[in-house]
Order: C-alpha cells, then sequence, then structure tokens
C-alpha cells in the first residue's frame, strides 16, 4: 500500500505519452493497483514509465523495478482481459473494476492519449468481461461474511424489506454485514453500542438509527435480525436472558448473526425454538463453499478469456501485416502491447 500510494494520484496517461515517448498510453488506477497500458515499436523500459508515475526523484535506476511486474504482447492481451472480467481482483467475479477500466479507458481516449489500438484492445476487454458474465457465474453467489449472511437471512424471511435488524456493537464486520443488508432492502436497521458516538457515527453511515445500549435486550422482543459484535469476554446473550423475550415473539423466528471473537452469543442459544444462531464459523463455512463453486466458474472463465486473447492476437497481426505493405514506415507490432503494473 505504502508503495501504491507513492504512484497513485501523480501522473496521467497524457505525461506518460509526452515523457515516455510512449504513441499511446493508459493509466488505469484503484485502489490496490496502478497500471500502465502503453503501445510503441520501441522498447520503454519500465524505469522509464516509473518516472512517468511519480514525482519523487530516482537515484537508482532500478530502484522502481521489483513492486512492478511486466507483460508484452500476448501477456499483456490476457492480463487486461483477466483485469476486466473480475479474475484478478481481490474478490474474484467482483464487477467494480470494469467501470474502472472504462473510466480509465474514456479519460485516455479524451485526452488523445489512448489512439487506435489501445481502442481496439479495450473494446475487445470490455466485450470480454460481459462475456464471460453472461456466460458463467463469476459474478454470483456470496463472497464475505456479510453477504453470507444476507443470503442465509432471506432462506428464513424471504424478502427483507420488512426485517427489523439491531446492530450490537460498531465495528467493521458489523458495518459491512448492516451494508449488506441494507442493499438487500432493509429499512428498519437499529445500531446500539457502549459508546453512544460510535453508534450514532455508524447509524448514519449505513442509513439507520441509533438507540441507547442499555435497551439492546428489550429490542430482541420485536427484532427479526440481530447482528452483534462486542468485545465482550463472556457471552452477553444466554438461553436465560433470551427465553423470557421470546416468550412475546409469538413464534416469530429469530436470525442471530454472531460475529464477536470470542461470541457474544451462548451457543446453546441455536438450541431454543425459532432462533437461527450462525457464528464467524460458520458464515465462513459457507462463505468458503460459495468461493469452491466460484473457483468452478473461473475455469470457464479463463477458456473464454484464452479464446479472445488468440483471436485478437491474430486479428491485430493481420492488420498490422496489411498496413505494412501499404506504408513504409515502421508500425507498432505484437510486441508494443505492453503493461506495467504494481
Amino acid at each position: 500500500m505504502a508503495t501504491r500510494e507513492q504512484f497513485a494520484g501523480s501522473a496521467t496517461a497524457e505525461s506518460i505519452v509526452r515523457e515516455a515517448g510512449c504513441p499511446e498510453a493508459l493509466l488505469l488506477t484503484t485502489c490496490n493497483r496502478v497500471e500502465v497500458y502503453g503501445v510503441s515499436h520501441k522498447r520503454i523500459s519500465t524505469d522509464e514509465i516509473a518516472r512517468c508515475l511519480t514525482k519523487t526523484p530516482i537515484r537508482d535506476p532500478h530502484y522502481y523495478a521489483p513492486p512492478f511486474y511486466r507483460y508484452e504482447a500476448e501477456k499483456c492481451v490476457q492480463h487486461l482481459f483477466r483485469v476486466a472480467s473480475g479474475l484478478d481482483s481481490m474478490v474474484v467475479g467482483e464487477s467494480e473494476i470494469l467501470g474502472q477500466a472504462k473510466k480509465a479507458y474514456e479519460l485516455a481516449r479524451k485526452s488523445g492519449a489512448a489512439g487506435p489500438y489501445l481502442h481496439r484492445l479495450f473494446q475487445r476487454a470490455f466485450r470480454v468481461a460481459k462475456q464471460v458474465r453472461t456466460h458463467t457465474d463469476i459474478a454470483r453467489g456470496a463472497v464475505s461474511v456479510g453477504s453470507v449472511a444476507v443470503d442465509l437471512a432471506q432462506r428464513i424471511f424471504g424478502r427483507l424489506s420488512d426485517c427489523k435488524v439491531l446492530v450490537l456493537g460498531a465495528g467493521e464486520m458489523s458495518e459491512r454485514t448492516a451494508r449488506a443488508l441494507i442493499s438487500r432492502g432493509v429499512t428498519d436497521l437499529r445500531v446500539t453500542n457502549r459508546s453512544m458516538d460510535r453508534a450514532c457515527e455508524l447509524a448514519r453511515a449505513v442509513g439507520g438509527r441509533s438507540i441507547p445500549f442499555e435497551t439492546w435486550e428489550t429490542q430482541c422482543r420485536e427484532i427479526d435480525i440481530f447482528i452483534t459484535s462486542t468485545t465482550s469476554e463472556t457471552p452477553l446473550l444466554t438461553t436465560e436472558k433470551l427465553a423470557p423475550l421470546l416468550r412475546d415473539r409469538l413464534d416469530h423466528p429469530l436470525f442471530i448473526i454472531d460475529i464477536a471473537v470470542p461470541r457474544d452469543v451462548d451457543p446453546s442459544v441455536n438450541e431454543m425454538e425459532g432462533v437461527y444462531l450462525y457464528d464467524i464459523d460458520s458464515i465462513r463455512s459457507v462463505a468458503e463453499q460459495s468461493l469452491e463453486l466460484r473457483r468452478q466458474q473461473v475455469v470457464a472463465a479463463e477458456a473464454i478469456i484464452a479464446e479472445h486473447v488468440t483471436d485478437f492476437v491474430d486479428s491485430l497481426s493481420r492488420g498490422l501485416n496489411d498496413a505494412a505493405r501499404k506504408t513504409e514506415h515502421p508500425l507498432p507490432g505484437e510486441n508494443s502491447l505492453r503493461a506495467s503494473e504494481l
């Protein structure tokens, strides 16, 4: 992260074209990658690209080489197709990267930094990404604690729009799970925490409302979903505490997501009638099963990408050969397509 921060935001595709002498260039920057795609009939070193990406003087000409890896020709095409399709993402199959790639392409196109070769390359990449998402299940299924918990809740309640949710604790895991629930239609979300300020902060962030910490037990009389993640060393919710509260629920199910370590809810609670308890281990187990299903889809996605890589490189070579017959000037060949990634 510290290394990427030295480069992100300090360059544009135009500066790479101007300073590195690259006829075409595109800069793709996200939270976990800084990539340069370039087209040139001459070799441009990674060090030269690095100089364009940072304002910090380079004393050692090889200082920036290790954080980068470089792809040329067919490998560059394959890399971009995998990136656009979500196969090179931290969360395999996520679609956010495709939007970021389209934005980077538009910026480079409008500035004139991206020419005909990058145009063909990125337009094909967008087509490949669409085909991968259409013909595989790479972008479907739960891949996080939050999304798994939401899927489990939907199995119990069906529609979540009428569900009342209580979030006990205001940590990162609670927030992610709460956001996942909101994204599936939950509108009644209550947040409580020992620190009322933190409860208010999280409630504002996810679109819920904060309630006093001392009222959380009585909330169990009416809520449908209970998310808990505190730093308590002993269980906060036991069968003894929950039993009298369940009498008022009229057999309405209570779904509990315990993502605290150590656990906030005594495991014996899961044996109570109408209570569905999932702790971090059981949720992670479901998530891993989902990830395994998604990994199976990667094979199908890679096959689609491989077919497009071969077709694209062949069509580019044919076009270049035809153009070479009509001009005496050197044109970028297969080795002109390059990507350096930080």
